[in-house]
């Protein structure tokens, strides 16, 4: 069995951010925001956290755009009020056309955690990204950090 673990980095502290991470047995955190370098991203800014992981957890940093919504979906959804039922069907269509599940392996996946800012998986793409991949590769359990 393949565990994929997702995690948001706003509304918590850098403390319990990495404390979850290293309690769940993260091996690997995938970025797949699609502005990782962000000032407003704070500790989770790209280059600061791939620091932060490797010498707090020896956890490896990877970031991944192609699981990632594109600018014109992600500002319709959050500029400008756009209905998270509609988000959802085209980010899923977005994510099917890019066959994401051939971009990595199980191996590349398995005890990796799916990071992006949402503070909890309901509405947010790494829930639909993590399950996407279990509905394409089966046998996956999903834990929300």
């Amino acid at each position: 069995m393949t565990t994929i673990f997702t995690i948001g980095f706003t509304k918590t502290t850098a403390e319990s951010f990495f404390n979850r991470l290293r309690t769940a047995g993260v091996t690997r955190v995938i970025d797949i925001r699609l502005n990782n370098i962000s000032q407003l991203a704070g500790f989770a800014k790209k280059d600061d956290l791939k620091f932060f992981l490797k010498a707090i957890c020896g956890i490896e940093y990877l970031h991944k755009p192609e699981f990632a919504p594109t600018p014109a979906l992600l500002e319709a959804y959050k500029k400008k009020g756009g209905d998270w039922n509609d988000y959802e069907q085209q980010f899923l269509n977005l994510i099917k056309g890019r066959e994401i599940e051939k971009v990595v392996t199980r191996e590349l996946l398995d005890r990796a955690c799916l990071l992006c800012s949402e503070d909890k998986p309901e509405h947010c793409h790494r829930r639909l990204v993590a399950e996407y991949l279990r509905s394409r590769w089966g046998d996956v359990k999903i834990e929300h950090l």
